[in-house]
Order: structure tokens, then sequence, then C-alpha cells
């Protein structure tokens, strides 16, 4: 694995997207515990993509249109979905201490569905991955395999990282009521909108 992948990597996971954006919403509203397990979650949704570039199903969504809208309208659903869920009690950013089994599956089924009902997670890896594969490697997949694994493994340490820092601003967030009200709003409008991005999206 080069330093170019890693750097690449890098860049593209440290640009917020949906998953930093509710990992950083579950930060605030549950802490850094819970934050752990958004960020998970949000790396598990990375392995459908993972699996779809490696056997090629992501050709299949670039080519065609009606699987592509397929997925593409599934992912615009959930990200409607979740952004009323940031405004409703007992969403990503209720502060209520909430602990318990049910809760962290709840945040895991979310994390998992914002990312794995992205079809242009599964176009970015088809056209990401193979640029680090050197001409004429004989364990093609593998490698392939590879820099996946360590993709998810940099998603999961970087988004970790951004619920630590959203989790330091808990106690100054939930202490003011209106702070948690305006954030509630400003979260809920960026899933809207990256909803509605999503549905203008093209292949």
């Amino acid at each position: 694995m080069s330093w170019e992948f890693f750097i690449t990597s890098l860049i593209v996971i440290l640009i917020p997207g949906t998953g930093v954006l509710y990992t950083i919403a579950v930060g605030l509203g549950r802490g850094f515990r819970t934050s752990i397990v958004a960020a998970l979650g949000c790396t598990a949704g990375i392995i459908p993509h993972m699996l779809a570039s490696i056997v090629g199903l992501a050709a299949v969504l670039h080519a065609s249109a009606v699987a592509f809208q397929t997925l593409k309208w599934f992912g615009v659903a959930y990200l409607f979905y979740m952004a009323w869920g940031m405004l409703k009690a007992g969403g990503a950013l209720d502060a209520e201490p909430q602990t318990d089994n049910r809760s962290d599956l709840r945040i895991i089924r979310d994390a998992v569905a914002i990312n794995s009902l992205n079809p242009k997670l599964s176009i970015f890896f088809l056209a990401f991955l193979p640029q680090f594969i050197p001409a004429g490697t004989q364990h093609a997949t593998a490698l392939m395999a590879a820099l996946a694994l360590a993709f998810m493994a940099m998603t999961f340490a970087v988004f970790v990282l951004y619920g630590a820092c959203a989790s330091l601003a808990r106690d100054y967030v939930i202490s003011r009521p209106r702070v948690v009200s305006a954030v509630k709003r400003s979260f809920a409008a960026t899933f809207g909108l990256l909803g509605l991005r999503l549905a203008l999206a093209e292949r």
C-alpha cells in the first residue's frame, strides 16, 4: 500500500458527509461511548459497497439507470427520515441518557443504512480502488480487499475522532436548550439538503 493511497483516503474520509454528520450528532446528543457505536455502524455501512466494487456489482449500478435510481431513492427517503429523526424526541440528538442495548442497535441500524443506501459510494469504490492496483498484479482481488479494509479502518478512526470532539462540546450544548434546538434544526436541515442533493445526483 502506497503513501498516495493513505493520503488520498484520509482526505476523502475527512470531508464531512452523512456518516460524519451522524457520528457528530450522536456524540453531541449521547456522548463519546455512543459516538463510537455510530462510527462502527457507519464503517460497517461501507462493507456492501466494498463487496460490490470487488465483485463488479458497482459496474452494474453505473451501467443500469434502473438499479442506480432504485437504490438512490431508497437512500433519499432514508436521509429525509433521518432529518425528521433529528428533530423528534429520542433521535440522535436527544440528550437524555440511553445506554440500553436497543438504543445501541438503533444507532447501528441508522448508521449502517445511511452509508449502505448511498449508490455513489459503490461507484466511488469502483473508481477509487483500482487506481492503486499496479498493472499486472497477480492477486488484484486480494489487494483490492486489503485496500478496502484499510480504508474502513481509517474511516473508523477518523469518525471516532469526530465523535470525541463532538462529545467534548456535549455539556455546553445540552445545558442550553436554545442551543440544542438550534443544533437539531441545523442537523435536520443538513440531512434534508443531503437528501435533496442525492435526489438530484446523476450516475
